[in-house]
């Protein structure tokens, strides 16, 4: 019964040990499904799933119908002229990133725009290139280039007939990476894979793009400084690109480098405005498509190329290209890379999507996600573009814009079309510092997200470390290695943080049924002789040993230790009695002579498997009282302890080998005569220990108890009961009779307190 008293409440129950409730309170037979069923609902087929397959498949089919149109096209068509105008710019510099020509760029920008129409369930991302994966892409072209990249950048792409096979073969092995990766994505959809994000926890994302944009800052060097930079994929590889770089700073291109300077200030400082004045703007400032504007002209009326030697974009062809099929040789050399840039462009548009779903309350499902990103990167791999994702300022500017679903994207396809169609010959004269500037530009909330490190510090240390060795391991061994590392380093703290658990001594708060650590505050009550220890970890074979000894540091003694001492010491006093140096007298049991010891070899022969034994006094006409004097020269060390209670509420599994050795702890407890009680687990984790034959006469399932205060009351209620079997004359004339000289320990069996009520 619960009484409300105010904002206080008055619990009226029983005592509770689990088995004691099982027994007042009857379970529902449950029945668990096996993995037979799971496959009958899987393969069962009705009209109601077929539908609902097909809506999942194709989520356009279930919001299309519900457009509004009134209020919600000219928002979409806005938002798409934006985002298309963007993308369009992103796709032409981030194909500087893949190492191929700009013009590819925008293939990457409309075909997975298209397929993410039909198959996304997010409608507020913006699907196309993303610097990281067009750098992880790169690094695999750069790798995979049969020659070194040692091309001047002041040539255009059309002039040399052998950089036009070096960059066909280029741009066969990003499409045939870009396919390879969809295929990867697309089967971890169909087999509803998509939970594996979480493995990449938010710190490892953030490190990882930032690493990322330190990766991009170093390759567009080249391009802002016009300096002929031999290509790296190995590890270590951004300090020889900057060793190259700074070997050769004289060389650098003057006009380059001011165009650049002054873009990214621009850039940078209307971004700021954008930024800061966002609730007052109708739509931000399309800073990038003015500056690109104003650059493309200026380049041309002034003829850059000729005057000043610059790097432009060059020859933009219009209209697509045949499809290609891709290079079963490149597949095999590089499904691991493949494999990274899948996880990785799943993750961080899983990512931003998830905080549109969340932000205008509508679901996403990650496995649909894998499929249409993996059919986008299939169809637009397969049209020479390279991998694709969500490029975080893309999305922002289709969702400030006012987008309210993908048509909005589907419209910013239509912009990057007619540039591949129509006007692609405009951007010709185009600089390539411009393109690589505008790259940087969008660098900036990736770099700032250095401020991560002081708020992870003090939220969490692990994920700070976490941060900091994934931004290193990036930066030094290369995007595809570093991410393997740093995915390996946050299994491994998984692991440390498990294997080495925060264990507590717990103790009352206010007298009330709330325990906590006993570190944590001035005001505790701990019953006498009552330990109460708390593991807030799993119990596996990893930390067993660690879970052990953090228990013998919270109580203070070994119990197997105790258990072999106590052994030992009985070996004595039975020689001592069956030699009669013990005798039996009407008042107790005295000793004859003043000293008695073991010899050496006997001592040395004691086996320590007889002493691991439970001690049985069974076969002496006394009872031995452990933690009084015994005879002389028989020391054992005293314990105050007669409970322990061990909070398992946040345990949520055992294994086979942990269970062995938890059941050990359990008997060196028990045959020291230490109660031992476990609270606070689930029936699942006491029906394992029950299959698994843990208990037995030793060990009975009887330990466990609903809640710490259940235990404590049975303890303190089970105390007062033993105290009560003697009254005062008896306590007397037991404390006179039976204790005789120094050897208060020996007490007669024909008038002795139970055992199990003894404290």
């Amino acid at each position: 019964m619960i009484e409300p008293i105010g904002n206080q409440y008055v619990v009226a129950r029983p005592v509770y040990s689990t088995k004691a409730f099982e027994e007042e309170h009857k379970k529902k037979h449950r029945h668990h499904k096996t993995l037979l069923d799971h496959l009958k609902k899987w393969f069962r087929c009705s009209a109601q799933k077929a539908k609902r397959i097909a809506l999942s498949l194709f989520p356009i089919a279930s919001w299309l119908p519900a457009y509004r149109i009134k209020e919600w096209l000219l928002s979409d068509i806005v938002s798409g002229i934006s985002t298309g105008l963007v993308a369009v710019l992103q796709g032409l510099a981030f194909a500087l990133l893949v190492t191929i020509p700009p013009s590819y760029g925008l293939y990457a920008a409309f075909f997975p725009v298209i397929i993410y129409f039909f198959l996304g369930t997010s409608r507020h991302i913006s699907v196309g290139p993303f610097p990281v994966l067009s750098m992880m892409v790169g690094a695999v072209v750069v790798r995979l280039t049969p020659i070194a990249d040692t091309a001047d950048p002041t040539v255009t792409n059309s002039s040399v007939a052998n950089d036009s096979s070096l960059d066909d073969h280029k741009v066969m092995v990003a499409a045939t990476v870009t396919i390879l990766s969809g295929i990867i994505q697309l089967l971890m959809g169909v087999l509803q894979l998509g939970f594996v994000v979480i493995y990449l926890s938010e710190s490892l994302i953030s490190g990882f793009t930032t690493a990322a944009a330190v990766h991009v800052l170093v390759s567009q060097l080249k391009f802002i400084l016009q300096l002929t930079v031999p290509a790296h994929a190995d590890p270590f590889s951004i300090f020889k690109v900057l060793i190259s770089i700074f070997s050769q700073i004289e060389k650098t291109n003057i006009a380059d480098l001011v165009t650049s300077l002054v873009i990214l200030l621009v850039v940078f400082v209307v971004k700021e405005i954008n930024q800061r004045y966002k609730a007052k703007l109708p739509v931000p400032i399309p800073i990038e498509l003015i500056m690109t504007v104003i650059a493309t002209g200026v380049s041309y009326g002034f003829d850059f190329k000729n005057r000043f030697n610059v790097a432009v974009v060059g020859e933009m062809k219009s209209g697509f290209q045949t499809p290609i099929t891709p290079n079963v040789q490149t597949f095999r050399d590089t499904i691991g890379d493949c494999f990274g840039i899948a996880i990785v462009g799943f993750a961080v548009a899983f990512s931003v999507a998830s905080v549109y779903s969340l932000k205008y309350d509508y679901p996403i499902d990650g496995n649909q996600e894998l499929i249409a990103l993996g059919v986008s990167n299939i169809f637009g791999g397969s049209f020479r573009g390279f991998a694709a994702s969500t490029a975080l300022s893309r999305s922002g500017v289709q969702e400030s814009t006012g987008g309210k679903t993908q048509v909005a994207g589907l419209l910013s396809a239509v912009i990057v079309l007619i540039v591949i169609l129509a006007i692609g010959f405009l951007l010709e004269p185009l600089q390539k510092s411009v393109l690589a500037a505008l790259a940087l530009g969008n660098l900036k909330g990736m770099l700032m997200q250095f401020t991560e490190i002081r708020r992870l510090w003090r939220k969490d240390k692990y994920d700070c470390l976490i941060w900091v060795m994934t931004f290193i391991f990036a930066v030094v061994l290369g995007l595809g290695l570093g991410l393997a590392a740093s995915v390996a380093l946050q299994l491994l703290t998984i692991v440390f943080r498990t294997q080495f658990p925060k264990c507590s001594t717990l103790a009352n708060v206010g007298r009330s049924n709330i325990y906590k650590n006993r570190k944590d505050y001035s005001e505790m009550y701990e019953p006498d002789g009552v330990k109460i220890f708390r593991c807030p970890s799993p119990i596996y074979f990893a930390n067993i040993s660690f879970f052990k000894q953090k228990l013998i540091d919270a109580i203070g003694f070994s119990p197997l230790r105790i258990l072999r001492k106590r052994n030992k010491a009985l070996k004595k006093i039975r020689k001592l009695q069956k030699k009669g140096l013990l005798q039996v007298t009407l008042k107790g049991y005295i000793c004859t002579v003043d000293g008695f010891k073991d010899s050496d070899e006997e001592l040395d022969n004691d086996n320590i498997e007889e002493l691991d034994q439970p001690i049985n006094t069974t076969d002496l006409p006394f009872q031995i009282d452990w933690n009084a004097d015994l005879p002389f020269n028989i020391m054992v060390p005293k314990i105050n302890l007669h409970s322990l209670i061990l909070d398992f509420s946040a345990v949520s599994f055992l294994d086979i080998s942990s269970m062995r050795g938890l059941k050990m702890i359990l008997q060196e407890f028990i045959r020291i005569q230490v109660d031992v009680y476990i609270v606070g687990t689930d029936d699942d984790f006491i029906e394992k220990l029950a299959r698994c034959e843990f208990f037995d006469d030793e060990v009975k399932d009887s330990i466990f108890f609903l809640t710490i205060h259940d235990a404590v009351l049975h303890i303190l209620m089970k105390k007062d009961y033993s105290t009560s079997k003697f009254n005062p004359s008896q306590e007397k004339e037991a404390k006179f009779d039976f204790t005789i000289n120094t050897n208060g320990a020996l007490r007669n069996r024909e008038c002795q307190v139970p055992s199990e009520t003894k404290f």
